[in-house]
């Protein structure tokens, strides 16, 4: 019986390929230095998973910023408008190129937009998303695979397995740039391209092969399943003596199984932590040649693995295949893990001993081995420890349990409609037209983070920590006032990250020193963990809120994160509804925003950056998501009066499907990312004529360069013909955290100057 695992966390340890990557940008290294830290951290990668004794070892999961940019590098599929990148007598490498489209170019008399970016189906990971024209052609272009794979084979030999998104998911998460053709359509141009690097790493040594298909598991039309039997006969015709996988994750193949068992490949990989039903109907339609691995460990989340669940379904398999046809492996790359649970040593000995980061996953994968070989002592520790979990009290508060019990409608519901609710507001705060707002954050520099450092190490006072966070929140407020902004925020100086920081206030959740994630890029984040009921026992935001209320005649906002933010962004418990953990974090959110507006706040933005992300892969199961989403929502906002005015945020979503559940969340004020797609999301908001007030995002701040005013008023005219202008509001795409103090500050001058021009021109038009 084969081992394997699917991918590995590529940041590092202590985050090393983040530092790297922001000090090249920064010019700090040289590209030496930076292929220097990509090539260690691969070597560790490989070791680690080596010493795990797994028998197939992803390489060419590795990447500087995305998987999926690498693929589109690797295949030549370069949108135009970066030619210049390199055609300039600039000194640039194939590097620069691939973080230009991952981050946009301003330099060297340039202006190019980076490439749109979303999340990886229902994860926080955020991918690069491809860009296809009609007639594309595709091209081996990078060489990046095979200088790896070589490395990867000195060191792992016929271990070694190179990792590729695959052909038709490829084409799938992209999107089409000018209507009139569908992506699909192009497998024929791309395939020979596969079969070209299939053969070349073959030639290499490679025995194996992994295709990534996640579209497997989604709701394919008859063109797309097409796509998948058109692609991997072509392969089989033309490919020999190398085997590939076929990998499937984050859900049920369902309908999709007769397809994917009779893919002429050597392997299919399904994920059963995700959806352990769906293995008797496999094994039922699994013909007699093909390796089935089973991921039977949770690669998305913490806790460790139920060893007498997981060898339950390894049993059924292996009674109707025998064990050699069976892999075992997690269920997904453990990209979304974090590293190393040994790094920690300040949690609750207990519940550490519920929890499996990345690294003991692959010795889960190994000890399951075992224990079917006839180890039965490591199944006895296992289940001490799962029973543990079950047991403890410091996982369960009846009082939390009754309170879900007891939500009614009148909770998730506010006293009257919103367009008596708008007049009441208008009224309050006075506002513009085209108001201007930030979605929260301000630049976290290094002195501000510096801070917090020194607080937890106690060479600061809390007194001395608080008066310089004051400085700094006076400080940005004064700013926001000079530059002309509209309704203001407090910077969140105080924070750390949007969800960790309501987290460690919050009873039920627990926090990692070393349990990073990669979002995107260079940008990780350290998810909480969920591990019992949760309740607020205190406030959370009303000093800081409240402080800078008082430092300013202009409007504050309150600034909240969401219940299903909260939860998506968090490692959640898995022994209860995820509903039930939402419907509490809930209950603990409305209890702030009340707080808040009885301490005079009259603007809070309750975030839902994640309620897209958490939609079910197949639609027939949206609806029940959503009607718990959307109702946990509103009960955050249920208890506040008609003139409190209630804003959430959406990031990096397509919203067609769900518009009119965003509608359903009657938030006052909802401000999207928009500026990468150059508006296109408001085209379901307009086709739906959504009722209530949205701030477009004008400019990407996941990308440095600094959009001009005339670039922004383009985009609000563009906004303004798809929607009522009086209803529109000016902001960045999302929180200004991650940026720097100089492109922060002459984006926003831009973006008030913008707001200026519309309502000259726009408003003027639309009264003419």
């Amino acid at each position: 019986m084969l081992t394997q695992n699917l991918g590995y966390p590529r940041i590092g340890s202590q985050r090393q390929l983040k530092k790297a990557c922001e000090n090249y940008w920064a010019g700090k290294i040289s590209l030496n230095d930076l292929n220097e830290v990509g090539r260690t951290l691969r070597e560790q990668n490989w070791q680690a998973q080596l010493a795990a004794g797994i028998d197939l070892i992803p390489c060419n999961d590795f990447s500087f910023y995305d998987q999926v940019l690498d693929m589109s590098l690797l295949l030549g599929n370069i949108p135009e408008r970066y030619a210049p990148v390199l055609s300039q007598v600039n000194g640039n490498t194939e590097i620069d190129l691939y973080f230009a489209m991952a981050r946009g170019y301003q330099k060297d008399g340039l202006d190019i937009t980076a490439m749109e970016m979303t999340k990886w189906l229902d994860t926080n990971y955020h991918y690069i998303v491809p860009e296809f024209k009609a007639k594309q052609k595709f091209r081996i272009f990078s060489e990046k695979i095979f200088g790896e794979y070589n490395a990867a084979r000195q060191l792992l030999g016929d271990k070694a397995k190179p990792v590729l998104p695959g052909p038709v998911s490829y084409l799938f998460m992209g999107k089409e740039k000018k209507d009139g053709f569908d992506r699909i359509s192009l497998i024929k141009e791309l395939v020979p391209v596969y079969v070209e690097i299939i053969n070349r790493l073959k030639q290499q040594g490679a025995t194996w092969i992994q295709l990534d298909e996640p579209a497997l598991v989604l709701d394919l039309s008859k063109e797309e399943k097409d796509a998948f039997e058109f692609a991997y006969r072509s392969i089989a015709n033309r490919v020999s003596g190398v085997k590939i996988m076929v990998a499937t994750y984050f859900d049920a193949l369902l309908d999709n199984i007769q397809l994917a068992v009779n893919l002429p490949v050597a392997g299919l990989h399904a994920d059963l932590a995700r959806a352990p039903e769906q293995l008797d109907e496999i094994l039922a339609l699994i013909p007699d040649d093909l390796l089935l691995s089973v991921g039977v460990i949770d690669g998305r989340n913490i806790w460790k693995n139920d060893y007498e669940r997981s060898l339950a379904l390894i049993n059924n398999a292996v009674e109707k295949l025998g064990a050699d046809r069976l892999i075992i492996a997690p269920s997904c790359s453990l990209l979304h893990s974090p590293i190393d649970l040994d790094l920690e040593t300040a949690i609750d000995p207990e519940i550490k001993n519920w929890m499996a980061f990345a690294k003991q996953k692959l010795n889960e994968i190994d000890e399951l081995k075992q224990i079917l070989e006839g180890n039965k002592d490591l199944l006895k520790v296992n289940k001490s420890a799962i029973e543990s979990r079950r047991n403890s009290e410091k996982a369960h508060s009846q009082q939390v349990k009754t309170r879900v019990d007891n939500i009614s409608e009148a909770d998730a519901t506010r006293a009257s409609d919103f367009v008596e609710r708008q007049v009441l507001q208008r009224r309050r705060f006075n506002l513009p037209s085209f108001p201007t707002t930030t979605i929260g954050s301000f630049p976290q520099t290094d002195d501000i983070r510096q801070l917090r450092a020194s607080l937890k190490k106690g060479e600061l006072s809390v007194d001395e920590y608080e008066t310089a966070i004051e400085n700094a929140t006076t400080e940005v407020i004064r700013w926001q006032e000079e530059a002309g902004l509209d309704v203001l925020v407090h910077g969140e100086f105080e924070r750390n990250d949007m969800v960790e920081y309501f987290g460690e206030q919050l009873d039920g959740f627990l926090f990692t020193k070393n349990g990073w994630v990669q979002s995107y890029g260079s940008r990780c984040v350290k998810p909480p963990v969920i591990y019992g009921d949760i309740s607020r026992p205190a406030d959370m935001t009303v000093r800081w809120t409240t402080f800078a209320a008082k430092q300013t005649a202009k409007p504050m906002k309150g600034m909240l994160t969401g219940p299903v933010t909260i939860l998506q962004w968090s490692f959640v418990r898995d022994d209860q509804p995820r509903y039930l953990t939402t419907y509490q974090i809930a209950l603990a959110i409305r209890d702030e925003v009340i707080a808040l507006e009885k301490a005079g706040v009259g603007i809070i933005q309750i975030d839902e950056a994640a309620i897209r992300e958490g939609l079910p892969l197949r639609k027939a199961r949206h609806q029940q998501y959503l009607d718990w989403a959307v109702k946990a929502f509103r009960v955050t906002a249920g208890g506040v009066k008609d003139d409190t005015q209630i804003h959430t945020h959406m990031c990096y979503s397509e919203f067609n499907n769900i518009i009119e559940h965003i509608a359903a969340m009657d938030a006052d004020v909802i401000t999207i990312e928009t500026s990468r797609s150059q508006m296109e999301l408001l085209h379901a908001f307009s086709h739906f004529e959504y009722p209530n007030e949205i701030g477009p995002g004008v400019y990407d701040i996941h990308s440095p360069r600094v959009p001009s005013t005339e670039e922004m008023v383009a985009l609000l005219t563009k906004a303004a013909e798809l929607l009522p202008a009086q209803n529109l509001w000016v902001n960045p795409d999302c929180g200004l955290k991650t940026r720097k103090w100089l492109e922060t500050k002459a984006a926003l001058i831009n973006m008030v100057n913008a707001a200026k021009l519309a309502r000259e021109r726009i408003m003027v038009e639309n009264a003419v």
